[in-house]
């Protein structure tokens, strides 16, 4: 039972670790309940992290408060080896990860504004608040790598791993996509980027004037992360925003407003509020240009033009990604986009996005589509070609087609068998204190033997 439930979630989860953002709602009464090392798990932690797996229905199974707390106490014995062995994680590559987390959100509700919407948060609160549990996640996982970096296996080891599976235990796997794409944006016009400059340079002459910064931002700024807000950022720090809007952020002088400036979502001014060192407060207001009919059409013909090419054979769909699409993630990858849920091209049908599903679906394998009108999370507008590379029906895991995912689920049992052992032994010189209310909880490993311990590591 426990291989086929290992297989089941190797097969259908992926390695990205969840990060689990609680919706506006009352404070709980909150306390420690745990301490592993120098670590506490509190209270609102597991409260936190096991409504949000309801909310998600992660699992078949029912997931318990037990089996969450545990997982937290299993992190925090990550962390506390990790600063015995040094082992730390670059703020900057925080920054990657949670940009990479939250675009993922992003995709899944709609917009930033929906994700706004439905946690009652700015997208800089939001941030906030990731910082340092993606941090800590970060690390734990680092630290996991290190315990398992010498594990390999074998085929032979596959094989039984797979033979021991009770047949009518085997997972269903479900119907799966690989597909490709080359986008094009249109590009933006003189006439229409000179038209947000000097929108953006009339309303910062009616803020000289007496005109609130905050009224101008409500009524017409195009950022729906902080439009409503006044156009109000607070507690900005390096890293958080792109380059071109940092470099004129932190050189501003306090309750000075910007000339309007260029980065990829558009046109801003910015007003500095208060400055702490290297932490801003801050108000902006966005301006989108307008693209035009006739450059959306543009960027068709390119396309069209591009298809072309392919169909005739004179240059491949992966060379014509490299050479003319405009998404830097799939670009250099010959087309194929990556699924940010499990790392590999692989999507199953229910996770494309509702566009994609719908131009590729009856399109035959290396086929390439017309060009297809979309729309990004945040609003921007363009075409795309899109190539399936390879589809599979649902079907039940087998070892002849599915060798690589059951390789993975094997190699995912053995991993697990050596944190077992290393998390058995680690316990032995580690102090763990584990508050009453779980005492009756079941654990896979001794916490509460180890938690009447008085020595400490």
């Amino acid at each position: 039972m426990k291989r086929t439930k290992l297989l089941l979630a190797a097969l259908t989860w992926g390695l990205l670790l969840s990060f689990n953002l609680a919706k506006a709602q009352p404070m709980l009464v909150d306390g420690v309940v745990a301490v592993v090392g120098k670590n506490i798990v509190l209270k609102s932690a597991v409260d936190q992290q096991y409504r949000a797996r309801q909310d998600q229905q992660q699992f078949e199974q029912s997931f318990t408060q037990c089996q969450v707390f545990e997982e937290l106490m299993m992190e925090k014995l990550l962390l506390h080896q990790a600063e015995q062995d040094s082992i730390t994680i670059g703020e900057e590559e925080v920054e990657m990860n949670m940009e990479r987390r939250l675009n993922v959100y992003i995709q899944r509700i709609g917009s930033q504004q929906r994700l706004e919407q439905y946690y009652g948060k700015t997208l800089i609160e939001i941030k906030e608040e990731m910082r340092s549990l993606v941090k800590d996640q970060m690390i734990a996982q680092r630290m996991m790598q290190e315990i398992n970096k010498d594990i390999s296996i074998t085929p032979g080891e596959v094989r039984s791993f797979y033979n021991n599976i009770p047949k009518d235990s085997l997972p269903l796997l479900n119907a799966e996509v690989e597909y490709a794409q080359i986008v094009k944006f249109p590009k933006v016009s003189q006439e229409a980027a000179q038209e947000a400059i000097d929108r953006l340079n009339g309303i910062k002459e009616r803020i000289a004037n007496g005109s609130s910064f905050s009224t101008m931002a409500v009524l017409y700024s195009e950022d729906p992360g902080s439009a409503k807000n006044g156009g109000e950022y607070k507690g900005i720090k390096r890293g958080q925003f792109v380059k071109e809007f940092e470099a004129v952020a932190f050189n501003l002088e306090l309750g000075e407003i910007s000339d309007p400036f260029k980065t990829e979502y558009g046109y801003h001014i910015v007003q500095l509020q208060m400055k702490r060192g290297q932490e801003l407060d801050l108000r902006h207001i966005l301006i989108k240009p307008k693209i035009s009919a006739e450059e959306l059409q543009k960027a068709e013909r390119q396309l069209d033009s591009v298809r072309e090419l392919i169909t005739n054979g004179t240059i491949s769909f992966e060379e014509a990604a490299e050479q003319f699409s405009d998404d830097e993630d799939s670009r250099l990858n010959g087309g194929k986009v990556l699924n940010p849920q499990t790392g590999d091209t692989r999507w199953e049908t229910s996770q494309l996005d509702k566009s994609v599903f719908y131009a590729i679906e009856g399109q035959p394998i290396g086929s390439v589509s017309e060009p297809a009108f979309f729309r990004t999370p945040d609003e921007k507008e363009g075409y795309r070609l899109l190539k399936v590379h390879n589809k599979t029906e649902a079907h039940v895991a087998d070892l002849a087609t599915d060798y690589q995912r059951i390789k993975q689920a094997a190699m995912a049992e053995k991993k697990q068998e050596a944190l077992q052992t290393w998390v058995s032994d680690k316990l032995k010189t580690t102090y763990v204190w584990v508050n009453n209310t779980y005492l009756q909880c079941e654990f896979d490993q001794n916490w509460i033997k180890n938690s009447q311990s008085e020595y400490a590591n």
